[in-house]
């Protein structure tokens, strides 16, 4: 089985920054596309950046040039650093990957959430 557990969540007061990681463990024999995910409440959830197993990055329109997604591939980690966050950005953050166990196929994982809450 694979669990991802995300950190870094907290409260923070608009304008500053959080970072949020997120480790990968168990049957990671591969993984390929990271993502993070968020959802405040009453809302659906949306994807806020992804990056590839190659470093290849996205980012939704509403935090372009303010978050900078990264993974550790050797920690089987990825990381979202949140800059000149807004009240906006308030939302369980939550990571997905894409996870192979060796035996020829991957399975979608997502882990807990963290809570990011911005007070303006």
């Amino acid at each position: 089985q694979v669990q991802l557990v995300e950190s870094g969540g907290g409260l923070v007061q608009a304008g500053g920054s959080l970072r949020l990681s997120c480790a990968a463990s168990g049957r990671t024999f591969s993984i390929n596309a990271m993502r993070w995910y968020r959802q405040a409440p009453g809302n659906q959830r949306d994807l806020v950046s992804s990056i590839t197993s190659d470093g290849r990055t996205t980012y939704a329109d509403s935090v372009k040039g303010r978050f900078t997604i990264s993974r550790d591939n050797a920690k089987n980690t990825v990381y979202l650093q949140m800059s000149s966050l807004k009240p906006d950005d308030t939302a369980v953050y939550l990571c997905n990957a894409d996870v192979s166990d060796g035996r020829g196929y991957y399975r979608n994982y997502w882990g807990q959430g963290t809570q990011v809450t911005v007070s303006a």
